[in-house]
């Protein structure tokens, strides 16, 4: 079997559920080389005066964000949210997460995002040109690692038809306590397909006569009310790959634990041209650093493989 193949049964598995979660799909030390790279990059060059923006699950802090939209093709801090968290003497417990093009900018996360394991999984679900898109370092730190809403990937990150898949590590052992994955299985495959879009507004996109007070970004539809107790745990070891559809619901809670949870993720997209990307996505790269796939077969996807397509 190729490298990072899925079985009949785990392709299965995503299918139905829209979330895997592939436990030993990588090493310790490689995700402790992914944690050593990344605290040496917060060490190198985070200066917490320089940076302003902080990630909140509220849409309203990120509407209005100019470095939150340059963050597409750079390597960007984003703050994490309270008073706790900014009063820290060490600044790496200041921070929330680190994105958004880890994957293509620097050389240990660009080695371990675009390896033959990745290429492999993605093979797996039928992607024939996979282009990761996007790339975030999450800290979750003890005790003040924030809350994620109940989302859709395919929220952010759009193609037409929808194609995006998350491929989340832990880099540290992930559990209720420190602040898990919950997901709906199967929400993905509903009926009901991606309820919302985040686009830029008019003023972003450059629209002549745009309000210069309106939003840089926008949220597009509504989240419906989920019953909590549809949620489920995805507790998992460090070096597990999870993966999540892009319509799958998933969320995770605040780590009130003395234990950090530290995760890598990748969003990858299907770059053919039956799924042109969103020319309103908040995340656009200038032409000097397009998006690069993982691979190219050379042909267009014919929506038989693994992957689950939603509208």
């Amino acid at each position: 079997m190729a490298a990072g193949a899925l079985s009949d049964e785990q392709v299965a598995a995503f299918r139905r559920d829209g979330v895997l979660v592939l436990e030993g799909f990588s090493s310790a030390e490689e995700v402790e080389a992914l944690k050593a790279r990344m605290l040496q990059i917060v060490e190198d060059d985070f200066d917490p005066a320089a940076v302003r923006s902080v990630f909140s699950t509220d849409e309203q802090t990120r509407k209005s964000d100019d470095y939150f939209l340059d963050s597409a093709a750079r390597v960007s801090f984003f703050l994490e949210e309270g008073e706790e968290a900014q009063a820290a003497v060490d600044k790496t417990m200041r921070l929330n997460k680190v994105g958004h093009a880890l994957h293509d900018l620097d050389s240990t996360f660009r080695a371990f995002s675009r390896s033959e394991r990745v290429a492999g999984v993605c093979r797996s679900l039928g992607f024939v040109r996979p282009t990761p898109v996007q790339s975030m370092y999450i800290f979750k730190h003890p005790r003040v690692g924030g809350e994620v809403n109940c989302h859709q990937d395919s929220t952010f990150l759009a193609t037409d038809p929808p194609s995006c898949c998350g491929l989340w590590w832990a880099v540290e052992d992930a559990d209720e306590g420190n602040g898990c994955l919950w997901a709906i299985k199967g929400s993905h495959a509903d009926g009901s397909g991606v309820h919302r879009k985040f686009v830029r507004g008019a003023r972003a996109r450059g629209e002549p006569g745009a309000d210069p007070d309106s939003p840089l970004m926008e949220m597009d539809g509504e989240l419906p009310e989920y019953e909590v107790s549809k949620f489920e745990p995805l507790p998992c070891k460090a070096g597990a790959l999870v993966l999540l559809h892009g319509a799958l619901v998933h969320m995770s809670y605040p780590n009130r634990s003395g234990r950090s949870r530290h995760a890598y993720s990748v969003h990858v997209v299907e770059g053919d041209s039956k799924h042109p990307w969103l020319k309103s996505n908040w995340l656009q790269r200038p032409e000097a650093a397009p998006f690069e796939p993982l691979y190219d077969t050379g042909a267009p996807a014919d929506g038989t493989g693994a992957y689950v397509q939603t509208s």
